[in-house]
């Protein structure tokens, strides 16, 4: 191993409990050991304690779950009136402790206004007779209470009600019992959920979420007290040397309702701010937690806790360096961290522990590979949240995710074993036959892999002189560094089998040319032609991001969806001047793509007023500009040097699907990177 990590391979103390290196392994959603989405009511769940024993055993020092309620979401039980599950628990922190890792579980308080309603959820709890009706199974004004009557995160036109101060003493006795049983159990420490990315207890400390009058409102230490009360009955109930950390965000980054401070942008902020931190860290440490597990933000300004590869890399660990001079417990630092500048930090005593969420789900053995100085082969995450999080919202919506995706997050795009391994896995191939996998895409280098790993023999075609497919324009712009990471990776893993012939600038053009038992079409999509006059003179979005035509000064991108605001995010991040058109009343309103990539690319655009043209289309492209129509049929002209149209797909198969042809990917129906790389999965396992 390099001698730069070598700071990262050091013990440290969290209280009394020595831990065998400073890699973290922070809590994501759906990694509950209590399970996550149960109508039955919470149960051990065998699919996260699979992933997190699998990742104890490739060298992670400290692991902490995702949130484990307190109360159950569905039938309203407490957590510590089940104790069958802790039985469960403690079997398994028996197989935990053999690894040398330690183990922490995540108690939540719950998420009041940041609760991600659902289009299906909303409507029920804002009429009273079906909010009545469902509330035995689930209670909408349990799950949405909050320090003051306000708009709900996910619904602004739903009013949130205040917590009652009983609730408030529910909560606090429920934390003592349950820590109390996964003290019990075996369990190391526990961690508080959350003064931390606006969630129950941040909104309880922010005063622009707390309006309350009485003991838990008004003034710090009244703002602060749920959270300190909170970790006193945990320490009664527990004993002193029991760890209580804390998930904590330095600052809130809050310029206002559903809208953050985005890096670089000097608007003032209404939530925590370093002065009030820096007290508030003292004061929490003093009320007896025993370690700051920290970043930044709020649901309003989501993409500092869950960063998309917009943010810069490392992006909390100034504030969290900062903090730490104000306390004497370990302070750990999450947000795109890397393990060199993580391993520099903490040898200079800026921080104690390398926090890193993702990263683990897109490669369980990422620490073990970078122990054996294998660092090119770990799978990088990408920052998509396509699989693990992608709670998506726009204007007029609410949290549009899929409901089967809100029962399995921590699912990862690139990795589709993770949290499914009943429904992905290597198996060995009944009768070895020969596989002709026609695109060298992601989807195409995926279904090539999966065949190999179950023994098949692969012949991959690819009409161009390199593997990679549109992925490689997609991975074009500056801040996509893991995605070209990625692709580099799939070049170099596909190498390592030789059972894959790989045929590079080989065009298969009819499939009568292939001789193979199982043919998988991965030939990906086309450009969608608008018909309006002048179109010609526009470039398509993935002509410019191959680099085949430069573009002025002023630009105009006619098509707000993702790749449309990545290109005017690219754009500006040069010097040009970026305009954005787009037909619908939001940006990137595609369900599925996370509300914290998206609201990071809405909130940059208005804080550097950037133009966008919602509810307008495209009337003709001019030699020096667009004419548009806005929604009140007033057409205009906006003027531009260039015009990039970036308006969708639409598949291109080289055959359809029969019964010894597999038709995948963007080829089959439109999608991601998820989307081809599952799919490939589904059909590979089948063959």
């Amino acid at each position: 191993m390099d001698a730069k990590y070598d700071a990262l391979f050091t013990p440290w103390k969290v209280g009394n409990v020595e831990i065998k290196n400073r890699i973290v392994m922070c809590p994501m959603g759906g990694t509950s050991l209590f399970g996550w989405f149960e109508l039955t009511g919470c149960g051990f769940d065998k699919e996260a304690a699979k992933l997190f024993l699998e990742r104890a055993n490739n060298n992670v020092g400290l692991i902490i779950p995702g949130i484990a309620p307190l109360r159950d979401t569905f039938w309203g039980k407490w957590l510590w009136q089940n104790p069958k599950m802790f039985e469960e628990l403690k079997e398994f922190m028996d197989e935990i402790h053999k690894t040398g890792a330690k183990l922490f579980i995540q108690l939540t308080a719950g998420m009041g206004r940041s609760w991600a309603i659902t289009e299906l959820v909303g409507p029920l709890h804002k009429n009273k007779f079906t909010r009545a009706l469902v509330k035995p199974i689930i209670d909408t004004s349990h799950e949405l209470a909050s320090p003051s009557a306000q708009p709900a995160r996910w619904a602004p036109d739903i009013i949130v009600p205040e917590m009652t101060k009983e609730q408030i003493h529910e909560i606090i006795e429920a934390f003592a019992k349950t820590a109390k049983l996964c003290k019990d159990a075996g369990v190391d420490g526990v961690e508080v959920h959350a003064v931390h990315e606006g969630y129950l207890l941040d909104q309880f400390a922010i005063e622009f979420f707390n309006k309350r009058t009485d003991e838990y409102g008004g003034s710090f230490e009244n703002r602060y007290r749920f959270a300190a009360e909170v970790v006193h009955a945990i320490k009664e109930a527990c004993g002193d040397d029991f760890p209580v950390s804390l998930r904590y965000s330095v600052e809130s980054k809050l310029k206002g309702f559903a809208e953050g401070i985005v890096p670089g942008d000097d608007a003032k902020e209404m939530g925590r701010d370093m002065a009030e931190s820096e007290r508030a860290a003292k004061y929490l440490q003093d009320a007896g937690y025993d370690m700051l597990n920290a970043d930044n933000g709020t649901y309003d300004s989501w993409y500092w806790a869950h960063p998309p590869m917009y943010m810069p890399q490392n992006c909390n660990l100034e504030d969290v360096a900062h903090i730490k001079q104000f306390v004497d417990i370990p302070v750990v630092c999450a947000g795109r961290m890397e393990p060199d500048v993580a391993a520099a930090a903490i040898a200079e005593g800026k921080i104690d522990g390398m926090g890193v969420a993702r990263q683990f789900l897109a490669d369980p053995e990422w620490i073990t590979k970078l122990i054996e100085d294998r660092l090119e082969d770990i799978k990088p995450c990408i920052c998509c949240h396509s699989g693990c999080f992608n709670f998506s919202s726009s204007k007029g919506h609410y949290n549009t995710q899929d409901l089967t995706d809100t029962m399995g997050l921590a699912r990862c795009a690139i990795n589709a074993e993770t949290m499914q391994s009943k429904k992905h896995y290597i198996k060995p191939a009944r009768r070895v036959k020969n596989i002709a996998v026609i695109g060298g895409g992601i989807g195409g280098m995926e279904a090539a892999l999966v065949c190999a790993k179950r023994g098949h023999k692969v012949t991959l075609y690819e009409k161009s002189d390199k593997l990679g497919g549109v992925f490689i324009a997609a991975a074009a712009p500056s801040f996509k560094e893991k995605d070209r990471d990625l692709i580099a990776w799939y070049r170099r893993e596909i190498t390592k089998y030789p059972n894959i012939e790989i045929k590079l600038n080989s065009e298969v053009k009819s499939l009568s040319v292939v001789e193979a038992d199982e043919v998988i079409v991965a030939t990906g999509s086309s450009p969608n032609r608008i018909p309006v006059p002048g179109i010609d003179k526009g470039i398509q979005a993935i002509d410019f991001l191959l680099g085949k035509h430069e573009v002025g000064e002023n630009v105009a991108i006619i098509g707000g969806g993702l790749t449309g605001c990545e290109i005017a995010y690219e754009l500006y991040l040069q010097g040009k001047k970026p305009t954005i058109v787009e037909m619908m009343d939001d940006l990137v309103v595609t369900p599925g793509i996370c509300l914290a990539n998206t609201s990071f690319l809405r909130d940059f655009f208005k804080a550097n007023k950037v133009p966008v043209h919602l509810e307008t289309k495209l009337c003709e492209v001019l030699d020096d500009g667009v004419m548009v129509q806005d929604k009140n049929g007033m057409q205009y002209k906006i003027a531009a040097d260039s015009v990039i149209l970036s308006t969708g797909y639409k598949p291109k198969p080289l055959a359809e699907k029969a019964k010894h042809v597999h038709v995948i990917g963007d080829a089959c129906k439109v999608g991601n990177l998820r989307t081809v790389i599952w799919q490939a999965w589904d059909v590979c396992m089948k063959l």
